[in-house]
């Protein structure tokens, strides 16, 4: 996990048994919602599998790149104006960003 004090980078969000190596989306979501409850968007930069947005309140927003690929620069400019408007409601919203490894995206 990377983080900034308003921008956290991780690996995918996962349950089952990927959870042993990866995340555990309980976990990720009691996280969020303990240190920045209301304030925090998730997205998904992962094309390979999504979740239930229900674990984060429905604040998740999925942007499809495949893995070891570039963005396309469209999908580049719908992300960063979407952190951008997130980040400028209040100074307190914090954006948690994954693909599925957490560095290659």
């Amino acid at each position: 996990v990377f983080s900034t004090d308003r921008i956290i980078a991780m690996s995918f969000p996962s349950s089952g048994k990927q959870s042993f190596y990866r995340n555990p989306i309980k976990e990720v979501a009691r996280f969020l919602d303990t240190k920045h409850a209301d304030h925090y968007k998730v997205y998904n930069l992962c094309s390979e599998k999504g979740y239930d947005p229900k674990y984060f309140h429905y604040r998740v927003e999925r942007i499809f790149i495949d893995d070891h690929n570039v963005p396309a620069l469209q999908d580049m400019l719908k992300f960063t104006a979407s952190v951008r408007e997130w980040m400028s409601q209040d100074d307190k919203n914090i954006v948690a960003i994954h693909c599925k490894g957490g560095k290659g995206r």
